[in-house]
């Protein structure tokens, strides 16, 4: 069959035949026929093998993106369909698509889409993209998130910290289909009511894949003095306050994000929760050597490990953040803590925990080990969809 080609190295090909979808330039051995940026291309292996078709850009860091294991086109159908895939599994299987709620409805490579996120929020879409290649197929596949998912509205953009390396011009501006409002966008998660700027906040607008977590963290708020530290939007804080907090602390950095968090707070008439604008560590040292104790400490921080090369700086941050933690939580407390840096993996984050009880001079029991929520699943094929951790334990 004619056509643009990629051939694999030889004995590299065993990871694409298992459906990874990330082709490396260190696994490619030569092209045929003249791929361009954008262009479908079909991959084999080094003896001439069928392995699947992808999605061709030379100044990526992922020169090939493999999306289709059958020797059939990327046609417009294929994509409507594994759209109609992604949809069906959220609203279908796990319910978590509904009038007037957010959830993730698509996550890239986990449902066959690399370099595609798509969250909804109430009757409206942010599709965020990764990939120039699927960028420039967004006239096909915009209608059909718009049609599925029965839209107002979706906002079509690229990931600004992608453009360099997608070599997509930098900082393009959003496209929209259909109608998105200017006002922030309310909606529910567990009967708390939220609200987003679509067009204004980090990543897609709010931290959908810890919908799970914040409620486990609630369930061991009642009667204890809750500490939440980078409290973002304040979904911890308001979920811990919800179920009986006795009092809660939301400590962030960022003053438009406290004022929001505080907004979110007024929405639900939630009246026990204080919101600090302060540098997290500076609180902790000041809680510390004030004597302030907490029952429940959540650590829920931004991403510390960008990349591989950041991973020693990270779990250097986070055994400085779990100390300061354990220094503030009361004997018998509970600590929640979490890692969204896909480079620091699960067993990392927890000796990072050991040590910091260690130095402590506490004892780490560890009650639960979670992850992202379900409308993030994990791709057994490519384990780096999993990056969230969290771990609940407990201190006596």
């Amino acid at each position: 069959m004619s056509g643009p080609l990629v051939r694999i190295r030889p004995k590299r090909a065993r990871p694409f035949f298992a459906r990874h979808p990330w082709v490396l330039a260190s696994s490619i051995a030569g092209l045929e026929h003249d791929p361009r940026p954008g262009d479908e291309v079909r991959v084999t292996s080094a003896e001439g093998v069928f392995i699947a078709r992808g999605l061709f850009n030379p100044e990526s860091r992922i020169p090939v993106r493999l999306y289709r294991w059958e020797d059939t086109p990327l046609d417009a159908e294929f994509w409507r369909s594994r759209i109609l895939d992604a949809l069906s599994l959220r609203r279908d299987l796990l319910g978590s698509y509904k009038p007037s709620e957010a959830c993730r409805l698509i996550y890239s490579e986990a449902d066959g889409l690399s370099g595609l996120v798509v969250d909804a929020y109430d009757r409206w879409l942010i599709a965020q993209f990764g990939s120039r290649a699927l960028w420039g197929r967004r006239d096909q596949i915009g209608p059909f998130l718009r049609e599925l998912a029965d839209a107002e509205g979706v906002i079509l953009r690229f990931d600004s910290a992608m453009s360099r390396s997608e070599g997509v011009s930098p900082s393009p501006l959003p496209e929209i289909l259909g109608d998105v409002p200017d006002s922030p966008v309310r909606f529910f998660e567990d009967g708390l009511e939220f609200a987003v700027n679509l067009g204004s906040h980090q990543k897609t607008g709010f931290y959908l894949d810890q919908r799970e977590n914040r409620r486990a963290a609630a369930q061991y708020a009642a009667g204890r003095d809750v500490l939440d530290l980078y409290t973002y939007t304040g979904a911890f804080a308001l979920h811990a306050a919800r179920q009986g907090a006795k009092s809660v602390l939301a400590v962030d950095s960022s003053g438009p994000a406290i004022e929001h968090a505080r907004l979110n707070a007024q929405r639900n008439g939630i009246t026990g929760v204080t919101f600090l604008e302060d540098d997290v560590f500076r609180s902790l040292q000041r809680l510390r050597d004030t004597g302030q104790r907490f029952g429940l400490v959540i650590c829920d921080p931004p991403k510390f490990a960008p990349s591989q090369r950041d991973v020693d700086r990270a779990l250097g941050a986070y055994l400085r953040l779990q100390r300061g933690a354990i220094d503030v939580l009361a004997p018998g407390g509970i600590l929640v803590t979490c890692s969204c840096s896909g480079h620091v993996d699960r067993m990392s984050l927890q000796g990072v925990l050991a040590q910091a009880g260690e130095l402590c001079g506490r004892h780490v029991q560890i009650l639960e080990v979670r992850s992202q929520s379900a409308d993030h699943p994990i791709s057994a094929a490519c384990p780096e969809t999993e990056y969230l951790k969290c771990l609940i334990a407990h201190l006596p």
